[in-house]
């Protein structure tokens, strides 16, 4: 497990290396996992290797919003001047985000050729 860990912290280390080296501004993470990607669909048994941890790593997600949940609170006093135009951005990407997902999953289950089960 620390290996596969380990794995992952260099995958993220990579796409940082990438990111401030041709000075993109995409964030190095996103550039790691765009990477992972390639190499696990290149190599389909590396990622039944580190399925595990992966599903480790998933099923203590949440863990990951305690920051986000810090910056808000640090930033309370300032909401009645950027709490209606964060909340509404909030739910329009939130809307997005729910919209692209359900398309990209309609597309690819379409390439897969699995049948559209969508009631009518």
């Amino acid at each position: 497990m620390i290996a596969h860990f380990a794995v992952f912290l260099g995958f993220q280390l990579i796409g940082e290396v990438i990111t401030r080296a041709l000075d993109l501004s995409l964030p190095g993470p996103v550039i790691g996992m765009a990477l992972l990607t390639v190499v696990l669909m290149a190599r389909p048994q590396f990622g039944d290797d580190i399925a595990s941890t992966a599903n480790g790593f998933l099923a203590h997600l949440s863990l990951l919003y305690v920051p986000a949940g810090v910056g808000i609170a640090q930033y309370v006093d300032q909401f009645d001047r950027i709490g209606a135009p964060l909340m509404a951005a909030l739910i329009v990407s939130t809307v997005l985000a729910i919209g692209a997902g359900a398309l990209t999953f309609k597309y690819v289950n379409a390439l897969l050729g699995v049948p559209d089960e969508t009631p009518e």
